[in-house]
């Protein structure tokens, strides 16, 4: 039990982090959910549609179109036509997002990088391994 606590703890300080980002930034906590989804959309590149996002979030139509015009006026994302599909519309962060979030955690994620470096493969494999397991069993898709 003492690493689910420990990750159940990891888990509260990172929200926490989350949302003095928010906070410092005049956000709402599910527009830096939606940063990041819509951020690893793009490292997996995927486009997302506005409707995709709000399905990824839990949103309703008119949350995610609230969610989304917040974020465009803001300077955060744009609304793009889609590469594969010119008919449709998809959400993009903008670079200026993508700095504003590296300066709050570009240090956490170079720490957490370093510390992985300390791993061997298998022993990675173990921790990859984990951390799927456990976000299948909290998204319900175990």
């Amino acid at each position: 039990m003492e690493i689910v606590h420990l990750l159940r703890a990891t888990t509260v300080e990172l929200g926490l982090h989350s949302t003095r980002f928010a906070n410092r930034n005049g956000m709402h906590p599910t527009d830096v959910r939606a940063l990041i989804a819509l951020m690893d959309a793009g490292r997996a590149g995927e486009e997302m549609t506005a409707g995709r996002l709000g399905a990824a979030l839990g949103l309703n139509s008119a949350g995610t179109t609230a969610l989304v015009d917040r974020l465009e006026r803001a300077g955060h994302v744009r609304r793009v036509r889609g590469r594969r599909d010119r008919r449709q519309v998809v959400v993009e962060v903008d670079a200026r997002a993508v700095d504003l979030g590296w300066a709050s955690f570009g240090p956490l994620i170079e720490r957490a990088v370093q510390l992985l470096r300390g791993y061997d493969e298998r022993e990675l494999a173990a921790i990859r391994g984990f951390l799927e397991g456990v976000r299948e069993a909290a998204a319900g898709t175990e």
